[in-house]
């Protein structure tokens, strides 16, 4: 059994994937301006899929969740969906 050091911050928290983990998350068109700095806009209320590294840096951003994972496995990355 793992033992947890409360003392742990949350960049410490976000650094244990980095390099080997990424997230699936579904997200709104309305987001991605905050997610995705620098994006053009997008027509509001699509849903697309992010993928993100462990500390939640944007890897990519696809209207198929299928392209999200296959992007994961092609980086050598351990994906994880987030609900």
């Amino acid at each position: 059994m793992a033992v947890i050091d409360k003392n742990i911050t949350p960049a410490e928290v976000a650094a244990l994937g980095e390099g080997h983990l990424a997230y699936l998350r579904e997200i709104s068109s309305d987001e991605i301006a905050a997610r995705f700095p620098g994006m053009p806009p997008i027509t509001p209320g699509l849903r697309l899929w992010g993928l993100f590294g462990a500390s939640g840096q944007p890897i990519l951003l696809t209207d198929e969740r299928a392209e999200a994972l296959a992007s994961a496995m092609q980086n050598e990355l351990i994906p994880v969906s987030l609900h």
